[in-house]
């Protein structure tokens, strides 16, 4: 049996992640609605990749014998000044995931539930990698500056990125 302080947490982290997703479709239709076909495509597979993490906190708590409760999402910005800006605002909310992920990692120790934290481990991993990725972006930005020839050139990389499923037990294997 699940935990209930462990349960609560991991249901508001449902909630995160539903946001998340709807905050990178929100990206997706802005840059996409400014041209960036590319952007869109980055932000399209981090909504897809977003919903994979809802699923994975859903089947966890179903797979403990816990109760799933799914709360309302609050709106998320649909504008943003520059691409710079849009993934500037990216690496901020992925540190604030990592945070929360952080969060829920330390209430699986206090808690003595290791499964919990097992299953933590692949989150924790992941933020890792979300932060480096958008830093990236980021990087490259600053580089380019107001350079439309390295924007575009930048736009056409991000529309190589494709979709693959996220999961705890395909990074174990």
């Amino acid at each position: 049996m699940l935990n209930l302080k462990v349960q609560d947490a991991l249901n508001a982290q449902i909630n995160a992640e539903f946001w998340s997703a709807y905050l990178y479709l929100s990206m997706s239709a802005y840059a996409n609605a400014k041209g960036y076909q590319g952007m869109a495509n980055w932000f399209e597979v981090q909504y897809q990749e977003e919903l994979d993490h809802v699923k994975i906190f859903f089947d966890y708590i179903l797979q403990r014998d816990g109760k799933v409760e799914l709360k309302p999402i609050e709106g998320v910005p649909t504008e943003w000044t520059t691409p710079l800006n849009m993934f500037e605002e990216t690496l901020k909310h992925e540190q604030k995931v990592t945070e929360l992920i952080n969060k829920l990692y330390a209430l699986s120790i206090e808690e003595n539930d290791f499964a919990t934290q097992s299953m933590l481990k692949w989150f924790i991993d992941e933020q890792v990698e979300e932060e480096d990725n958008a830093k990236t972006i980021i990087d490259s930005l600053r580089m380019i500056g107001d350079n439309g020839y390295g924007i575009y050139t930048l736009d056409k990389d991000l529309s190589t990125r494709v979709y693959t499923q996220a999961s705890p037990l395909a990074a174990n294997n």
